[in-house]
């Protein structure tokens, strides 16, 4: 079970909406004779006490989805179905800031609107140099540094945090309590390096990313950037309608994708003229991008709308609904696989980068330093 629900938080999910079983009773459920007659037997023989009635259904029920040989094909029962439910939900206990290395190797703040760290004084861009006294260096990994930033909401958690958020370096220290974080689906920011580039980064596709975008990009346009960076990286998936109300911000009308059941093809397409269908783009993606990212990605790409820059991702191409069972479990079905507008595959193979970019050992971003070097390059022919 650890596994499988490794795989959905990693992987992310294709899904047009939940389903509850309700919406498909009356189609017919096979018997099974051979099966109740083992049940039979094992009442009859077996030395010792059985599993509970529902433990034996939750394993029979694994047992048909192995046959299928789909990773992506799983149940899930109640509990964990309603932790998965909470994690896609982005909510944790911490104060509420997002850490990036910038191409220096210093570890880079940039706290949630309302949280914790704004309240008590941190600013976007401040330099980490401390947690607790410790010093934060660029042996440390972001992720490492991120879980010493949260911890459970209660009187007197928290972090004291030392920053460089003034021109004249002088360190700033305070005490930020953990509190409740929403965690935004979508993150921006005009580029300090270079205020003509705005920074877009989407997390996750949920029902709220296409509201926090289009607030991303009314606040990047007023500020007057001429040219964007949409940083997929680590972008698991999501929800199919949301990522494409997303990809047509960037498009405009057509074609995102090819969806392709065991019955019909039929094009997905972006029914918006989209808000920003001619600033120069680039898109940042590596191996952890996925499922939704890779929709997104890969119709930009088709389309020659921008380039991509980083590694190749995953390669994630199949739609999964979610059907809610009458227990509170639930059942993830693989119903159908896209293509892009091109028509490449991506399941298995996933895309491949317009500039591919090693990782640095050290963690430096130097993704998003290439990005905004051929942007600058662009913006400088203009």
């Amino acid at each position: 079970m650890g596994t499988i629900l490794g795989l959905t938080f990693l992987l992310g999910f294709l899904s047009h909406d939940l389903i509850n079983t309700d919406q498909v009773m009356g189609i017919g459920v096979a018997e099974f004779p051979l099966l109740n007659e083992v049940q039979v037997l094992l009442d009859q023989h077996y030395l010792r006490e059985q599993p509970e009635h529902s433990a034996l259904e939750y394993g029979a029920i694994r047992g048909v989805l192995e046959t299928l040989d789909d990773h992506y094909t799983f149940f899930i029962e109640p509990p964990v179905a309603q932790s998965e439910s909470d994690v896609l939900a982005g909510t944790y206990g911490g104060i509420g800031v997002q850490i990036q290395r910038n191409e220096q190797g210093q570890m880079i703040v940039y706290p949630y609107d309302d949280s914790p760290a704004v309240t008590e004084g941190i600013m976007a861009g401040a330099v980490l140099v401390a947690i607790n006294g410790v010093p934060v260096d660029i042996s440390m990994q972001p992720d490492l540094v991120d879980q010493m930033l949260r911890g459970e909401v209660k009187d007197g958690n928290g972090v004291t945090l030392t920053v460089i958020q003034s021109p004249d370096g002088d360190e700033f220290t305070t005490f930020v309590p953990f509190g409740v974080i929403n965690v935004p689906s979508v993150t921006w920011r005009v580029v300090p390096e270079d205020l003509r580039i705005g920074y877009l980064q989407v997390l996750r596709f949920t029902n709220r990313t296409p509201d926090e975008l289009a607030a991303a990009i009314s606040e990047l346009e007023t500020a007057g950037v001429e040219g964007l960076v949409l940083d997929l990286r680590d972008n698991s998936g999501g929800l199919l309608n949301e990522s494409i109300m997303v990809a047509g911000q960037f498009l405009g009308e057509g074609v995102v994708v090819y969806e392709r059941n065991n019955q019909t093809e039929k094009a997905l397409e972006a029914d918006s003229p989209g808000a920003i269908t001619s600033l120069p783009l680039v898109v940042l993606i590596n191996h952890n991008t996925a499922s939704a990212a890779e929709l997104v990605a890969g119709a930009i790409q088709d389309r020659r709308r921008g380039i991509l820059i980083g590694q190749q991702t995953f390669g994630k191409g199949t739609v999964q609904q979610i059907f809610r069972l009458s227990d509170g479990s639930s059942l993830h079905v693989t119903s159908a696989e896209w293509f892009t507008p091109e028509y490449q595959k991506l399941d298995g193979v996933g895309l491949q980068p317009d500039i591919a970019i090693i990782p640095d050992i050290n963690g430096r971003d130097v993704e998003l330093g290439e990005a905004l070097r051929q942007l600058s390059s662009q913006l400088a022919q203009e």
